[in-house]
């Protein structure tokens, strides 16, 4: 019996282990860019800022990595379906005021599943310098489905998934609790947020 079919929405990922994740996700920057002398977190507009925000907090809370530099950037109009959508794409801000020449970047989305995001994340980095290196976080990886060769080097869960059911992150500043939710399809997302 295949029971995927009767599920509408599950969590994935409760409150205790969403911060768990985030804690191990932090600690595994630190080891990597030790105090961010050289290093700066940008978040992709708009999901991956809230994770790269509250990233930064614990680095800063409760690692004592202070200042380090944190930006949004918006991919708007540098995504590949742009012009196909039905109906017009609205911009977030970008908010980058530093440089990121010769900086450790770490772009950071909160799913990563065709890749295509995170590509139109990399082409927009380019207009504010040449980054020394380019490293993606994600908090969920999903595995299936990628259109690009693209992967992330530290990810906190990957799960798998069908095409057609949808991953959401939620935070508890819009919603119950930092969690993430499995629904069994966009449309019934878009139903349990109007209910």
């Amino acid at each position: 019996m295949d029971t995927r079919s009767s599920f509408t929405s599950r969590v994935i990922i409760d409150a205790t282990k969403f911060e768990l994740i985030v804690k191990r996700l932090a600690h595994q920057l630190v080891e990597e860019f030790n105090d961010f002398e050289d290093t700066c977190i940008i978040g992709l507009q708009p999901r991956g800022v809230k994770l790269a925000e509250y990233l930064a907090n614990i680095l800063d809370s409760e690692l004592d990595i202070k200042n380090v530099e944190i930006g949004k950037l918006d991919i708007t109009f540098y995504r590949d379906d742009f012009r196909r959508r039905e109906k017009p794409l609205e911009a977030s801000v970008t908010d980058i005021d530093f440089l990121v020449e010769n900086k450790n970047v770490v772009l950071v989305d909160d799913v990563l599943y065709t890749g295509r995001t995170v590509q139109a994340g990399l082409t927009a980095l380019n207009h504010y310098g040449r980054p020394k290196s380019v490293e993606l976080l994600t908090l969920i990886d999903r595995r299936f489905n990628r259109h690009l060769p693209i992967e992330s080097t530290f990810t906190g869960i990957r799960i798998d998934a069908l095409d057609e059911e949808y991953v959401y992150v939620a935070w508890k500043d819009d919603w119950t609790a930092n969690e993430v939710t499995l629904f069994s399809s966009k449309a019934a997302f878009k139903e349990h947020i109007t209910d």
